[in-house]
């Protein structure tokens, strides 16, 4: 399942299942290609939980490039000794993606 859509006050939002995994939604803003502001959500599992927040945090200014997507996100599992079950670094690369590229509904 693929889903995309831009919401209220400029957040993009995107939603994929993971094939044989959980379901990652991501709600984003952007200047042009730098990310300002990242929510991931979903039903895969992480922990510690916190470290959703040290990656949201961490995405804020990155280009929207897969590869650097891709890094930061493991950096911080990495750092934070993160478990991430149902998901993977490329899957939230992908979603994040994704939403900067969804168009209004």
């Amino acid at each position: 399942m693929i889903g995309t859509c831009q919401g209220e006050y400029g957040m993009r939002t995107a939603m994929y299942k993971v094939p044989d995994g959980k379901m990652v939604k991501v709600r984003l803003q952007t200047e042009g290609s730098i990310i300002t502001d990242v929510k991931i959500m979903g039903d895969f599992f992480l922990h510690p939980e916190s470290a959703i927040l040290e990656i949201e945090r961490a995405l804020a200014g990155v280009e929207l490039i897969e590869a650097v997507l891709i890094s930061v996100v493991e950096r911080l599992l990495s750092a934070n000794d993160a478990i991430l079950i149902g998901a993977e670094a490329k899957d939230i690369a992908k979603v994040v993606l994704m939403a900067s590229e969804a168009s209004s509904v």
